[in-house]
């Protein structure tokens, strides 16, 4: 980012009179960038919900991540998205290679990212507090760079996938879970550490997998474990550089999942071929493609038949991730927002000192600590995934937060730009990349009409499932009044639809966003402070504004501005 500088002494031996008079400004209330700080010891909230969720608040590897993401990796983060990945199908002797050529800038991302366990820190260290802190790197790395979050991503959530088939995991886990970096386009085995993408979506089908056509036929034998060629096509394959993907396939039994590598085990190329890759909005540093798999070699993860099943835990990982993703740009939209307005005046004091502007500014805090609460929730909830009521309020968590927290980053961002106002939308301010990426997370992995199908069919097919979810909002009663009732009423809506096995699909947003509030609120009345807990239940779950800035006058706007202020 570019800073102005005063000169006393002109150029070309002009006098200053001269130089003066020739100048037609000076640039004054402008407030400093909010660069070269530590993003995770200047994010008080951050740090709060790390420990109270168990993870231990001293970790150097969250104060190390944290320098990088507010120094180098900032400028990296702009570098990869201003020159996209280029794919280049064939070497200059003719060869298909079907190669994405990224800028270094991303390679760098990647390589830190890595480094610091964000694919992998849960499944090399089983100690608690290990799953708290590996959201807080994707937490971190994601205010750098959103768009090299997807390979990470899909290479944490393969892990419970891959392991169901026991002599494919041999092979590939150790180098899952390495920490090396290697983004050359070479056959796995020679690598010491590989990412893992998935291709699931094909061109007819989109969110419903069943509709797909690509197909699979057993090289020698059939069944889990054994080889098959994949032929077929898949409208999106994020991260076509990985080393390997999940993919669907039918087969005599039905829908099976199949890991396709890049390079086949005999050194040559795999028949998988980039036919395009696609001209995002957003998360531009990533690469999404079009593929084409012309008789591809793959193995079977899982039995016959049971691909949806077989994939299901990576698709719960993925959607998990969207929350804290998210809720990562909607802190640093809300840390943006504060700096800026702390930094420059209007009127005659300073902006974040102007009542109004203090709603707006409260209103973002809350809404992105809301976020931020609920998604270490299930962080904590990974930890002790063994424990029903941690598993059934992961199983329904992810869905509801899905739904909930990417749908509101998108007006979360758009506010923060209007608090900085016109600056906010040239490409040299981080909020506009934030706004352009803030409904991506909201589609990817299932889009808001899929994860309140979810929440439908988790409630009806598993009871237990919603007295778990019970079980964890009362922990939070009788502190507001307001939280109470609505509680009640929630308990007796679905009692009736329970009854009755029956939902009116079309009232379903209705249902999955007053379950994500209630949880948000019970959320924040356990673990955050009085003020904040008090402007989300009294504006959340009474008031019905619809725009942000409508908190009521009983909000100290100053103490919880305070609590989301970057302290650098």
């Amino acid at each position: 980012m570019a800073h102005s500088h005063s000169h006393n002494d002109s150029p070309n031996g002009a006098s200053n009179s001269e130089s003066n008079n020739a100048e037609t400004h000076r640039v004054f209330n402008q407030p400093t960038p909010l660069e070269n700080h530590n993003a995770y010891r200047s994010d008080k909230v951050l740090q709060h919900y790390v420990a109270v969720f168990g993870g231990d608040p001293n970790k150097d590897i969250l104060s190390n991540y944290g320098a990088l993401v507010g120094g180098e990796l900032l400028t990296a983060g702009f570098a990869a998205n201003a020159n996209k990945p280029e794919l280049q199908t064939h070497d200059r002797f003719g060869h298909r290679i079907d190669q994405v050529n990224y800028h270094p800038a991303y390679h760098q991302l990647m390589s830190s990212a890595i480094a610091a366990g964000h694919h992998a820190l849960p499944w090399q260290n089983t100690a608690s507090g290990a799953q708290v802190i590996r959201a807080a790197v994707e937490y971190l790395h994601t205010q750098a760079d959103p768009g090299s979050g997807c390979p990470l991503t899909m290479t944490f959530a393969s892990v419970p996938a891959i392991k169901q088939q026991p002599e494919i995991a041999k092979v590939w886990l150790p180098k899952i879970l390495s920490n090396q970096y290697d983004g050359r386009n070479v056959p796995y085995y020679e690598k010491s550490g590989v990412t893992i993408g998935m291709a699931m979506t094909e061109k007819q089908g989109g969110s419903d997998v069943r509709a797909n056509t690509t197909r699979a036929i057993p090289i020698s034998k059939p069944g889990a474990g054994q080889e098959y060629e994949i032929t077929g096509h898949k409208w999106f394959c994020s991260a076509p550089m990985c080393d390997a993907f999940l993919v669907l396939a039918q087969t005599e039994q039905g829908l099976s999942c199949f890991l396709l590598p890049r390079w086949r085990p005999d050194g040559d190329k795999n028949t998988m071929f980039i036919q395009r890759l696609k001209n995002k909005m957003g998360n531009v540093s990533n690469a999404s493609s079009e593929v084409e798999f012309r008789s591809a070699f793959a193995w079977m993860i899982g039995e016959p038949g049971r691909g949806v099943r077989t994939i299901l835990e990576m698709v719960a990982m993925t959607r998990y991730d969207c929350m804290i993703g998210s809720a990562s740009i909607m802190g640093l939209a809300t840390a943006q927002a504060i700096h800026h307005t702390g930094g420059r005046e209007a009127f005659g004091k300073s902006l974040h000192e102007q009542p109004l502007m203090q709603n707006v500014l409260a209103d973002l805090a809350i809404e992105s600590e809301a976020a931020l609460a609920i998604s270490f929730r299930l962080s904590k909830a990974l930890e002790n995934i063994n424990e029903t009521h941690e598993k059934n309020l992961f199983r329904l968590g992810t869905a509801l937060g899905k739904y909930w927290i990417c749908k509101r980053a998108a007006q979360h961002t758009a506010e923060a730009m209007e608090c900085i106002g016109g600056v906010a939308v040239v490409e040299d301010n981080v909020l506009a990349r934030l706004y352009r990426e803030s409904p991506v997370n909201a589609i990817w992995e299932g889009s808001g009409n899929i994860q309140c199908l979810d929440v439908a069919r988790a409630i009806i097919k598993e009871p237990e499932i919603i007295n778990s979810f019970y079980h964890e909002l009362e922990k939070a009663t009788s502190q507001y009044d307001i939280f109470d009732s609505q509680l009640k009423n929630l308990k007796q809506q679905l009692t009736i639809k329970q009854d009755s096995v029956q939902f009116d699909e079309s009232q379903l947003r209705r249902l999955t966003e007053s379950m994500a509030k209630l949880w948000q609120a019970s959320t924040l009345i356990q673990y955050s402070t009085n003020d904040v807990a008090k402007a989300f239940c009294n504006n959340r779950l009474q008031n019905t504004n619809l725009m942000l800035g409508c908190l009521d006058d009983n909000t100290d706007f100053n103490a919880i501005i305070q609590r989301a202020k970057p302290h650098v």
